[in-house]
């Protein structure tokens, strides 16, 4: 008998352990959890930096597919780790620089199979001015 796989309960904490147990080490967090809306984060390490002091493209698409991957949870109304990313686009608008990079996730459709949303990128404090914006969609396991 095939074991059943375990639940997490639909909270931030909740998400903190289902990503410490099944992704650790995944640099990502998510401060805001809604039916809406998710809101990740992440400190800019050494790693993420290119030449001139700015985060690199691929650090950016991480956290909006993050950030879109909890919003599915959101949407669902339960966390599912094997929702996949069916496709995702992000369009770079200025050069990201600072010490924390944000995303924020707005759901836009929730079908049966899909999730959609958009996302939007940017560093620190400045909201107002992304570095980046993204449109993507999860599908669900069957």
């Amino acid at each position: 008998m095939a074991e059943e796989p375990p639940r997490y309960e639909l909270s931030l904490a909740g998400l903190d352990a289902m990503l410490e147990a099944e992704f650790p080490g995944t640099g990502n967090s998510c401060t805001e959890l809604g039916p809406t809306h998710a809101v990740a984060h992440r400190q800019v390490d050494a790693g993420a930096i290119r030449p001139g002091g700015f985060v690199s493209g691929p650090t950016q698409f991480g956290l909006a597919d993050a950030a879109l991957w909890y919003l599915t949870f959101g949407a669902i109304g339960r966390i599912e780790p094997m929702a996949l990313t069916s496709e995702l686009s992000i369009r770079f608008l200025r050069p990201a620089q600072g010490s924390v990079l944000w995303a924020r996730a707005t759901l836009e459709s929730a079908g049966s199979r899909s999730i959609v949303g958009s996302v939007k990128v940017w560093c620190d404090d400045r909201e107002d001015k992304p570095s980046s914006v993204a449109q993507g969609t999860y599908v669900l396991p069957r």
